[in-house]
């Protein structure tokens, strides 16, 4: 539940960080500020992911 309300708080202060930036003509960071936010999010779900792979390998055998 802790991982559901960082991504929430990202999503929002990208979301707002988007549009100050576009409002005041500076759309390139804009876009940057985005792709960050993208990645930061993706970085905090990797080891959930790494995580959830192992409990599949060890449920279904090959």
């Amino acid at each position: 539940m802790d991982l559901i309300f960082k991504i929430a708080a990202v999503g929002l202060i990208v979301a707002v960080l988007h549009q100050i930036l576009t409002k005041i003509g500076r759309e390139e960071y804009a876009m940057l500020t985005v792709l960050a936010g993208i990645v930061v999010i993706i970085m905090m779900l990797l080891p959930q992911l790494s995580s959830l792979l192992e409990t599949i390998q060890g449920i279904v055998p090959m």
